[in-house]
C-alpha cells in the first residue's frame, strides 16, 4: 500500500530575501530607470545587513564601479544628508552603511586610483563640495551626536576613509576640518577608558599623513594638548588595548605562570604532592609548523595604536610623563606601562618572524628611546618608587629565557629584559640591522643616565654582558655576509662598542657592588680573541669619521681585555694561581689590576652622550611604519564591517 505524502511536504520551502538586500541588488542593477528618492528614504530606514552589503560589494569590481558612478555617488550624498539631519534611525543607518561602503570602495585596485576614486564617491566637478560637507558632518557627529554610539561609529566611518583613501587627496578634507576638539570631547565623555581606542587610533593616522610634505595641522595639536584626565584617559584604553595584544601570544604558547591558590599547589608545596587530585588533560598543545604560522601574524591589527602613542610620546611632554606613571584602574590589574612594556616584550620576543612584526618592534624601541632621551623621565624610569617600579611579565615562550623576577623592578630593568631578550631571539645570518640598532639605543641611554646620576642599579649584569659580547662574536663570524646585506653596518656596531666602552670607564658608579664590575672585566679578557677578530672584521674607513670612533673604541675594549690577560698570565708564570682560576682567584686579580689600568679618554666619541632622536632623518622608516599602521587600521575597519 502507497503511503500517502502531503502536498505540503512536497513543495519546497520559498526562500525569503530581506527587503534590505533586494535594495543592495537594485543599486547595481543594470538598467535604464533612474534610482527614486523614494528608493533611498527607504534604504535608509531599513535597518542594513553589513555581511550581505559586503559581499555584494566584493563581486563588484573597479570597472563596474565605475559604470555605476551616478549610484555610487548618490549613495554616498544621501548618506550624508541622513547624517545631517541626525534623527534616529536614519543617522545610524547612514554610518553603518558608509562603513562597509567606503572599505568596499577604497579596497578596489583602480587604475587611476586618486583620481577614480573620486568619480565613484563624488565625481570631479563635485568633489570638494561633497566632501567638505562630508567633513563637517563627521566632526558634528563626533562632537555633538545624539548618542555616544552614533559618535563612535562617525568615528568608524572616519577611520574607513583615512586608511582607505590614505594615498589619495580626500585625507586632507580631515585637516581642512579640524577633528581633534571633537574626539578628544568624545574620549573625555566616554564611559569606558576602552571606547578611546578609536579616536586614539585615528588620531595617529591623521597626524601622519603627508607629515614631512608640509607642517600637520594635528602635530600642533598634540604638542599644545595639556587636558591631563582625558590624557590618562587614553593612556589607560591603551593599557587595555596591550593587554590583548600580549593574550594573542598567550593563546599560542601560554608562559604565564600559575600563580593561584589551590589544592594541588598547596599539598605540592609542602611536599604531599602525590595526594593532589589528578589533573584535567590539558588542550593539544600546537605543532611547530601550527606555531610558526600563528606567531607569523602576530601581532593583531590592534598595534596600529602604537604609531599614535609614538606620535604623542614625541610631541607631549605630559602624555609622556603620564605613560609612565598613569596608575592601574584597580589593584588586580597592572598599570597601563607595565601592561605596554609586557606586550612589547612578546612582540620583540618574536621580531624576526616577519617585516611587519619587525617594524612595529622598530616603533616600540623607538617610542622607548624618546621617553629615554628626557633626563627628568630616564631618571624616573631608573629610580626605585611605588609609581615607576612594577613586577612585569615578561615574554619567556623560547630559550635562553630571561630569569625569573617576581619582586617589584624600576621600569628601566624591564626595558633592559627587552632589549637582552631581543638580541638572544632575533639572531640571523642576514641579520635585522635596523632592529638591532634600535635595541641597542635604549641600553645605551640608560647606561648612560645610570652613570651621570650615579644610580646603583640592581640588575642581572652579568648576562647583558655575555650576551653584548656574543653579539661581538656573531657580528665577526658572519661579517662577510652582513657587509653584503646591510647598507652601513655601523649602525650597528658603533652603539654595541659604545655601551661596553661606557661600561668600562663608569661601571664603578653605577654598578651596585665590585663583584659586578670585577665580572665585566673578566668577560672581557675571555672575549679578547674574539675582540681582536672583531677588528679585523671590520677595518676602518680613512674617509669614515664613524669607522675611525669604532677603531678608538675596539681598541679600548682590546688593551683592557689584554691588560688583566696579562697580568693574569703573570701571575700563573710566578706560580701564585693555579692554570684554572677559581671566580675568587679572577676577582682578586683584577682588583689589583685597577690600579694600573689606564682607559683612554672617551671624551667626544659619543661614550658618555648620545645623539637624541631626530624624525626627519628617518622619514624612510616613518613611512614605512605609517603605511603598515594604514594597513592595520583597514583590516580593523574590515572586521567591524
Amino acid at each position: 500500500m502507497d503511503v500517502l505524502v502531503s502536498p505540503l511536504v512536497q513543495d519546497a520551502r520559498p526562500s525569503f530575501q530581506p527587503k534590505i538586500a533586494q535594495l543592495y541588488d537594485e543599486l547595481f542593477h543594470d538598467d535604464e530607470e533612474t534610482v527614486s528618492e523614494g528608493y533611498w528614504t527607504e534604504f535608509f530606514l531599513l535597518r542594513p545587513d553589513k555581511q550581505t552589503f559586503q559581499k555584494r560589494l566584493d563581486s563588484v569590481d573597479a570597472d563596474t564601479l565605475l559604470h555605476f558612478q551616478h549610484e555610487t555617488q548618490q549613495l554616498f550624498v544621501h548618506a550624508v544628508q541622513h547624517l545631517k539631519a541626525a534623527r534616529s534611525p536614519s543617522d545610524e543607518v547612514a554610518l553603518d552603511t558608509l562603513t562597509v561602503f567606503l572599505a568596499g570602495i577604497l579596497a578596489k585596485k583602480y587604475t587611476n586610483p586618486s583620481a577614480d576614486i573620486i568619480t565613484v564617491l563624488a565625481g570631479l566637478d563635485e568633489v570638494d563640495a561633497v566632501f567638505s560637507d562630508f567633513a563637517n558632518a563627521i566632526e558634528t557627529t563626533i562632537r555633538v551626536g545624539r548618542s555616544l554610539d552614533v559618535r563612535r561609529k562617525a568615528i568608524e566611518v572616519a577611520l574607513a576613509l583615512t586608511s582607505g583613501a590614505w594615498q589619495t587627496s580626500l585625507v586632507s578634507y580631515f585637516t581642512h576640518r579640524d577633528l581633534f576638539p571633537a574626539l578628544m570631547k568624545f574620549v573625555q565623555e566616554a564611559d569606558t577608558a576602552n571606547k578611546a581606542f578609536d579616536p586614539f587610533v585615528l588620531l595617529g593616522l591623521l597626524a601622519n599623513y603627508n607629515k614631512f610634505e608640509y607642517r600637520n595641522p594635528y602635530r600642533l595639536r598634540l604638542e599644545d594638548f595639556v587636558n591631563e584626565n582625558t590624557v590618562k584617559k587614553l593612556i589607560l584604553g591603551f593599557g587595555s588595548t596591550c593587554v590583548n595584544i600580549r593574550s594573542e601570544y598567550v593563546q599560542v604558547i601560554n608562559d604565564v605562570p600559575d600563580t593561584s591558590w589551590s589544592l594541588a599547589n598547596t599539598l605540592a608545596y609542602i611536599g604531599l604532592g602525590v595526594l593532589a587530585p589528578i589533573k584535567a588533560i590539558n588542550p593539544v598543545a600546537p605543532g611547530p609548523e601550527d606555531e610558526q604560522e600563528k606567531f607569523a601574524s602576530l601581532p593583531g591589527p590592534r598595534i596600529a595604536v602604537f604609531l599614535a602613542v609614538y606620535d604623542f610620546v614625541q610631541a607631549n611632554k605630559i602624555f609622556a610623563y603620564n605613560l609612565i606613571t598613569t596608575p592601574s584602574e584597580s589593584k588586580s590589574t597592572p598599570t597601563p606601562f607595565s601592561s605596554y612594556l609586557s606586550a612589547s616584550s612578546y612582540i620583540l620576543h618574536h621580531a624576526y618572524r616577519s617585516p611587519r612584526a619587525s617594524l612595529y618592534s622598530i616603533l616600540t624601541l623607538t617610542t622607548l628611546r624618546l621617553l629615554i632621551e628626557d633626563p627628568n623621565l630616564c631618571k624616573t624610569l631608573c629610580t626605585p618608587s611605588t609609581q615607576t617600579s612594577a613586577s612585569i611579565q615578561l615574554c619567556r615562550q623560547r630559550p635562553p629565557y630571561l630569569p625569573s623576577t617576581s619582586s617589584s623592578r624600576p621600569y628601566a630593568a624591564a626595558i633592559l629584559d627587552i632589549s637582552l631578550d631581543a638580541i638572544n631571539h632575533n639572531l640571523r645570518r642576514r641579520l635585522d640591522a635596523d632592529l638591532y640598532a634600535a635595541t641597542l639605543e635604549p641600553i645605551h641611554r640608560i647606561l648612560t643616565c645610570l652613570a651621570q646620576n650615579r644610580i646603583r642599579f640592581a640588575y642581572h649584569w652579568p648576562l647583558l654582558w655575555q650576551s653584548l659580547l656574543s653579539l661581538i662574536r656573531f657580528l665577526h663570524t658572519y661579517a662577510t655576509d652582513l657587509k653584503a646585506s646591510t647598507t652601513d653596518i655601523s649602525t650597528l656596531t658603533l652603539p654595541l662598542l659604545k655601551i661596553l666602552a661606557l661600561a668600562i670607564a663608569h661601571g664603578n658608579v653605577f654598578l651596585p657592588s665590585t663583584t659586578d664590575y670585577d665580572d665585566l672585566f673578566y668577560k672581557l679578557v675571555e672575549q679578547h680573541d674574539n675582540l681582536t677578530k672583531f677588528k679585523v672584521a671590520y677595518p676602518p674607513d680613512p674617509a669614515d669619521i664613524t669607522t675611525q670612533t669604532q677603531l678608538v673604541l675596539v681598541d679600548v675594549l682590546i688593551e683592557t681585555a689584554a691588560h688583566f690577560h696579562g697580568i693574569i698570565e703573570a701571575e700563573k708564570g710566578k706560580g701564585r694561581v693555579r692554570s684554572t682560576l677559581s671566580a675568587r682567584e679572577v676577582g682578586r686579580v683584577i682588583r689589583e689590576g685597577y690600579e694600573s689600568l689606564e682607559v683612554k679618554d672617551l671624551s667626544g666619541l659619543g661614550v658618555e652622550g648620545f645623539e637624541v632622536w631626530r624624525e626627519g632623518e628617518e622619514r624612510g622608516l616613518v613611512k614605512r611604519i605609517g603605511r603598515k599602521a594604514v594597513e592595520d587600521v583597514r583590516r580593523l575597519v574590515g572586521g567591524k564591517a
